[in-house]
């Protein structure tokens, strides 16, 4: 599957990038991620369709300001989980939300919290 991209109202919600556009490794690593093939596993587990990863973003500057996964269980479940950078908790609160409407609109699968 191609990485989906969500408007959530005030946050954009893309997969994780690592090109000379936009490289969201160094907010990731404020995330305590520093593993360097980190963005390109991301990008396999949406090819898969067995990890699907969503970086919270600005709109205006297309900074990440968190991150969501979502894995799905093999039972019609998909964990939900995510973190956000310090003072960025109401983008990951939004973006949980629309992620989860997606989970259940578009996946078909019932999201859990992890």
């Amino acid at each position: 599957m191609e990485p989906i991209e969500i408007n959530a109202g005030t946050w954009y919600l893309r997969a994780l990038r690592a090109d000379n556009r936009i490289d969201d490794r160094p907010a990731l690593a404020e995330g305590g991620i520093t593993d360097p093939d980190y963005v390109a596993e991301r990008s396999r587990g949406w090819a898969e369709e067995t990890h699907f990863t969503w970086a919270v973003c600005e709109p205006t500057t297309a900074e990440l300001v968190a991150e969501i996964g979502v894995t799905p269980a093999g039972d019609g479940t998909a964990s939900v989980t995510g973190w956000a950078r310090p003072g960025y908790t109401p983008a990951l609160e939004t973006g949980l939300t629309a992620v989860r409407r997606f989970v259940e609109g578009g996946l078909g699968l019932r999201p859990v919290a992890s």
